[in-house]
């Protein structure tokens, strides 16, 4: 039986979620559209979450992320 762990899916909820925990905000205050800028988002958060990202799969860097820093453009870029 197959546990379908091969590769974690980064859902826009679940980057919602990650950012939302990184940002130390409640969950689901934050908009797939806003701006993580105006939000509190620097760059160590920002580089926490590249890191945690990388070690669950992703190919991503900084820079990439930080381009369009919002929860739908980060979707995107992880899909």
């Amino acid at each position: 039986m197959s546990t379908g762990a091969a590769e974690t899916p980064f859902t826009p909820e679940r980057i919602r979620a990650d950012v939302e925990a990184v940002l130390e905000e409640e969950p689901g205050t934050l908009g797939e559209d806003e701006d993580l800028l105006d939000r509190g988002m620097d760059s160590i958060r920002l580089m926490s979450l590249v890191e945690k990202w990388r070690t669950d799969g992703a190919e991503t860097d900084f820079v990439a992320l930080a381009e369009d820093p919002s929860i739908s453009a980060w979707a995107r870029l992880l899909s």
